[in-house]
């Protein structure tokens, strides 16, 4: 930086641009870039984009500033991992994107971002993806291909699918730290995986048991809750169920009846009998009992009996009637029969009265070979079966139409068999109280604070974790079966074989015994959970050093699923909160508010709404998905259908800046977010105008033989009234702007930002300074000033939103410019200000609905409601004529003695301030058609501010208002009463007076 103290430059010579005891200018010593980068006459997205990525390259070989180095520290963050299924999709840029705006404001705050990048193996979902594309290319099953094949096809799915979403993601713009990246089944995560299992086996927070888990027979394992969709049914449908040549009727209840064993004959001579209802006729074969509420009237009698029992239809054995409080009276009859080996009530119930669970199929869905005249039949045609042979006992009483809801298994689509095995489980109870302190302590803040009452209600419900998947893809489980020469079995967990066996030779005292690791794989939830240490280093102590993070930041519908696990295992693992505070954002949905889905052919990756995608190419996309087996035949027709009524014409280029300033430009809290391409293309053209802004800018430098890079300082500079208002709504953008960072109200800071630009820079303040600069007068320097400032500061706080284009920009501008802002605000003027806008705004519309153009030569003509409005007024007359695209203006007092002149063709209100009237040139004739349609537009406006009117008095007279409202509020109620009583006299006189 260097100062002047002569009048070498050029600026110094226009002494209106400072005030008598400014005597120094401060300039750059960078050479003048706009002779160095030219600027394209517009913009485009792919070589602004293109040369942000060499710019990038180029920095990347500078030395980096070390963490020490930083003025306010590290501040870190992790990157929720996209599976490697497929691309990047809209949800995955909406969160990098989030978090790429917060990484990129730190950085200007001073802090050194850390922000960790990654991808998940996503166990079931990549199995399952692999396994369609193996079947669609060669006819295969991973049985038929063998496991150790079968995981060399994932792992090149891995690279592939895992390269591309790194590729994405560097597209979008994402300044993560690239050496820290990590995949969640690479050696250092897996041994992390591996420490954390054998430290809760050892604690006893891991044990084995056997307990009902979501079981999918087509995967042949036990599945989360997450992956369990609940699919509502209100009457009988067919739904086709994966193995099954036809579909399955779904949506119907089943009453049947039970003898009661030494009951009594009935007079009509029947036995007597206890009717129960059920939608799953097919597992009557595991029944262990009937249960029902001990207050239900309709079996009072049998309280007072030792034990009721009933004749079970198809075995030779009989069963207990049991009463538990648990039981709904208002189901069917009563009456429930009770499955425990394939229901999670009926497992609990008979857990508590002390029942075996009896199976009734295997893990493929198929009947056990116990109940040999069903043996080997697939569940629901042994359902039909079932009902026939139930008939023929005549114990059938009843089928009719009922609602249910119906646990459909997310990968496979095949319905959930809730199934007794041998799993895995962590206890939850304590974790989870741990993690419900940090919120009630006040550790932990969740945004938006909605979610709070979901992480107590979780968290206080929270029930053992079944951790263990029966897959090939997957970190397998390390735990080792030793078996003693006598048979007995016992587990042990450890890092390896080795490890494994000498802790078995101490839990038996001998080396007499046989060693066996489990083959099932853990859930891909347990890995995820230690990612904020894990990827940190644990559990070596140097993790440290990078942990906790600053801030979780994901989407609200894994909140249970991984953010409150990371949460309890963080604790519990290291003793510390993996992070203080929660930021959840919404899900992303079409334009219409709809999911995205297959179904609807609504989806739409970020690289096609970054770089445009006709609608053959989307087509094309959905047929080489659906050869792949990422969909199936059945979905490729109405996806094709949907995406064709979603896209008649394609998706037209947007850019990535334009993408990722759409996302932003939603509140991310909101529950789900209605994401539009064409608002995306908007946004494009949005950025147009700033681009433009510059260029005119550039140009206008060029013009008054100046560089902006001279300009270094407002301070002392004698700026005009609009130079002042438009650096004062520049200082109330940048307010916004940060408090937006506070609080995580992202949208509020975009919509700032682009009624900064767009409507108050481009639309208003530039246009008002092109007399000046066109003459090249003295204000010409000054507007040219005040032009850079605002797009200085203005895009470097467009920065962390749009970093391509607002990079490109600001190589044109000085990045420094002195600006005291709190003396630019000032609410007078731009109250003023805005009326005048307002006012040119009323003309404007006039205009257009007329059909009045330049060619037109139309007059403004504009009655002052007073003697203050006047004056307002009079000082803003060059830029009312050039705002209202008017050829000239006059201005004249609206009294008693005014007369309006008859050539008048159109006049109209314009606020408190005045009425106008608009003259054209001659043999523009007012038409009668004209005349009667101006005639409706202003009793229609009349309307409208006499109903506005009666609402503020209203207002003002409720007794309540008065009391309760303060002075400032009043006064303002008060003064728009005197405004929109001056506005409809002015717009009734001119009626009769014109």
């Amino acid at each position: 930086m260097q100062i002047i103290r002569n009048s070498t430059s050029k600026l110094l010579r226009h002494k209106h641009l400072y005030q008598p005891r400014v005597y120094s200018l401060y300039y750059s010593t960078l050479k003048d870039a706009a002779k160095e980068l030219p600027l394209a006459a517009g913009y485009q997205p792919k070589p602004v984009e293109n040369a942000y990525w060499e710019r990038e390259h180029r920095q990347a070989n500078l030395p980096k500033a070390s963490a020490s180095s930083c003025k306010r520290g590290t501040y870190r963050m992790l990157l929720p991992p996209p599976n490697v299924t497929g691309n990047l999709h809209l949800g995955h840029a909406l969160m990098a994107t989030v978090q790429d705006v917060i990484a990129r404001q730190r950085e200007q705050l001073g802090y050194q971002v850390d922000w960790v990048p990654g991808t998940d193996h996503a166990g079931i979902a990549t199995q399952v993806v692999v396994e369609r594309t193996i079947a669609a290319s060669q006819a295969k099953t991973r049985h038929e291909l063998g496991r150790s094949a079968f995981l060399d096809e994932v792992w090149r799915w891995k690279a592939e699918k895992g390269a591309g979403i790194v590729q994405d993601l560097r597209q979008l713009g994402c300044k993560l730290n690239w050496q820290r990246e990590y995949f969640t089944m690479d050696e250092q995560q897996a041994h992390a995986v591996n420490v954390a299992f054998e430290r809760l086996f050892e604690e006893g927070l891991i044990q084995r048991r056997n307990s009902v888990v979501n079981w999918c027979t087509a995967l042949r394992s036990a599945i989360s809750d997450i992956e369990v969709d609940s699919v509502e049914i209100k009457e009988p449908v067919e739904i086709a169920v994966p193995g099954y040549d036809r579909k399955v009727l779904f949506g119907r209840m089943y009453d049947f009846a039970y003898h009661v064993v030494d009951g009594e004959t009935l007079p009509d001579g029947s036995v007597e009998e206890i009717v129960v209802s059920t939608t799953r006729p097919e597992t009557i074969l595991g029944d262990v009992a009937v249960a029902v509420h001990p207050l239900d009237p309709r079996y009072t009698k049998y309280r007072n009996i030792d034990q009721v029992k009933l004749k079970h239809p198809f075995r030779d054995d009989t069963i207990p009637l049991v009463f538990d409080i648990n039981v709904d009276q208002e189901f069917g009859t009563g009456a429930v029969k009770i499955t425990p080996a394939h229901d999670k009530f009926d497992f609990e119930l008979a857990t508590r009265h002390k029942l075996e669970p009896r199976q009734v199929f295997t893990e493929t869905g198929l009947v056990v070979d116990a109940y040999s005249e069903f043996k080997g039949i697939p569940r629901f045609e042994a359902r039909d079966l079932i009902v026939n042979r139930l008939e023929e006992m005549d114990l059938l009483r009843q089928v009719r139409s009922h609602t249910m809801q119906l646990p459909i298994c997310s990968r496979s689509k095949d319905v959930i068999e809730y199934m007794i095995l041998p799993q895995w489980f962590l206890k939850c109870k304590d974790l989870a109280k741990d993690a419900l302190s940090e919120l009630h302590s006040g550790r932990l803040q969740i945004l938006p604070p909605s979610f709070e009452t979901d992480w107590e209600r979780w968290l206080q419900d929270s029930r053992d974790w079944c951790i263990s998947r029966q897959l090939w893809w997957g970190h397998q489980v390390p735990a080792y079966e030793v078996i003693d020469s006598q048979g007995n079995s016992q587990w042990v967990a450890a890092l390896d074989e080795k490890a494994a066996r000498q802790k078995a030779m101490k839990l038996i005292g001998s080396e007499e015994f046989t060693l066996k690791r489990d083959p099932d794989v853990l859930d891909t939830w347990f890995s995820s959970s230690l990612l904020p240490f894990s990827t940190a280093g644990w559990p070596e102590e140097s993790y440290k050093e990078r942990y906790p993070l600053d801030i979780m930041q994901t989407g609200h519908d894994i909140i249970f699923f991984w953010v409150a696990r990371m949460m309890m295992l963080g604790l519990k693992l290291t003793g510390e909160a993996p992070f203080q505070r929660i930021l959840l954002n919404g899900i992303v949905c079409d334009a219409h508010g709809r999911k995205m889905s297959k179904s609807l052919g609504n989806i739409v990756a970020p690289q096609q709404v970054v770089q445009g995608a006709s609608l053959e190419s989307l087509k094309a996309g959905l047929e080489q998905s659906c050869e792949a087996g990422i969909i199936k035949p059945s979905e490729l027709k109405a996806s094709t259908i949907g995406m064709t009524h979603m896209f008649p014409n394609g998706i037209q280029e947007c850019g990535t800046d334009a993408l990722r300033f759409t996302l932003m430009s939603h509140n991310i809290k909101s529950h789900f977010i209605s994401f539009d391409v064409n608002t995306c293309y908007t946004n494009k053209l949005f950025l147009n105008k700033i681009w433009q802004a510059m260029r005119f800018t550039l140009g206008s430098a060029k013009g008054l033989g100046i560089s902006l890079h001279q300009f270094e300082t407002l301070e002392g500079v004698n700026v005009g009234l609009w130079d002042r208002w438009i650096i004062g709504r520049l200082a109330e953008t940048l307010s916004v702007c940060s408090q937006s960072y506070s609080n995580y109200n992202f949208h509020l800071a975009t919509a700032a930002l682009k009624t900064f630009f767009y409507q108050n820079l481009c639309d208003t303040y530039l246009e008002t300074t092109k007399i000046a600069i066109g003459n090249g007068s003295a204000d010409a320097y000054i507007h040219v000033g005040t032009l850079t400032a605002c797009l200085s500061w203005g895009l470097q706080a467009m920065a962390p939103y749009t970093p391509f284009v607002a990079s490109e920009l600001l190589q044109h501008v000085p990045l420094n410019i002195e600006l005291k802002l709190s003396d630019y605000k000032d609410e007078k003027l731009e109250e003023e200000v805005n009326e005048i806008v307002n006012i040119c705004h009323n003309v404007r519309q006039v205009k257009s609905r007329n059909k009045i153009s330049k060619r037109h030569h139309p007059h403004l003509s504009l009655f002052a409601q007073n003697t203050d409005s006047e004056g307002v007024l009079r000082r803003h007359l060059p830029q009312i004529k050039v705002l209202s695209r008017c050829d000239d203006v006059e201005l004249e007092l609206f009294d008693e003695s005014s007369k309006i002149s008859k050539k008048l063709s159109f006049f109209s209100s314009a606020g408190a301030l005045c009425s106008f009237g608009l003259k054209l040139s001659d043999g523009l004739a007012l038409t009668p058609e004209k005349q009667e349609e101006m005639e409706k537009a202003n009793a229609k406006k009349l309307k409208k501010l006499v109903s506005e009117l009666q609402r503020y008095r209203m207002r003002l007279d409720n007794e309540a208002f008065q009391l309760m409202a303060d002075k400032k509020v009043k006064s303002h109620f008060e003064n728009k009463v005197k405004e929109l009583e001056a506005e409809i006299n002015s717009l009734t006189r001119l009626a009769v007076m014109s």
